[in-house]
């Protein structure tokens, strides 16, 4: 059910209680100033006030994009009774933030959605040109079997391939505990919590009876033009 607070005694701001902003900051996990405000811009809406917390973390995620990641964590997940592993490097700057919770719990939902997504590359920019070709003539020929025009294979390509980055890159993936964002958007409300920039170096997955792994390595020359 949602909630909205009613206006202010001036008629600028609305009443916020303490109790929405509990409520809000166990929900988002953002600072209590930040639930306060994002309350006030939403005249108390709770589902607005998610959106508009998402929206600034992937702001404040945009301008720490630059900042180097030295320190960070490595962690493993085991699925299936042991059918499935996967490795994999989560960076941040500071040692500090690297033994948080929120660090740790991200690091672990990024190796647990590893292990039943399956992506086969850290981001769009990591997509080797050999990999992009080889989908990108398959989705030309699809579409233009159809028999449509040019102009309209063409954006039915587009659309094909932006689906295929979803498919295959990790960041541009659905988090399979919370479908409305990607792996981008979770990491960018945690850069917007601790305050430090945060990216995933590599991974590698491995399943019993596959012929090969899954090794990824981001691409740094290409993390802050993606970010």
């Amino acid at each position: 059910m949602t909630t909205t607070a009613a206006p202010g005694p001036d008629g600028k701001k609305p009443n916020i209680s303490a109790e929405q902003v509990r409520q809000l900051r166990e929900r988002a996990g953002a600072p209590m100033m930040d639930c306060k405000k994002a309350l006030e811009a939403t005249n108390g809406d709770m589902e607005g006030a998610v959106d508009w917390l998402r929206k600034r973390g992937t702001a404040v995620a945009a301008k720490k994009a630059t900042r180097v990641t030295s320190e960070g964590s490595v962690a493993s997940y085991i699925h299936a009774g042991g059918k499935i592993g996967v490795l994999v490097e989560i960076n941040c700057e500071s040692d500090f933030v690297a033994r948080t919770d929120d660090f740790k719990d991200l690091v672990k939902d990024i190796a647990m959605h590893i292990a039943a997504a399956d992506p086969k590359f850290v981001r769009k920019e990591d997509v080797t040109p050999e990999a992009y070709e080889r989908e990108k003539e398959i989705y030309r020929a699809q579409a233009a079997s159809t028999g449509k025009p040019a102009a309209v294979v063409e954006k039915i390509l587009e659309g094909k391939m932006a689906k295929f980055y979803e498919e295959v890159c990790l960041l541009d993936q659905p988090f399979v505990k919370e479908p409305g964002i990607n792996i981008h958007q979770l990491i960018a409300s945690k850069v917007g919590k601790l305050g430090e920039n945060i990216s995933v170096r590599r991974f590698a997955r491995f399943k019993v009876g596959d012929a090969g792994e899954t090794i990824a390595i981001s691409n740094p020359k290409q993390e802050a033009k993606e970010e």
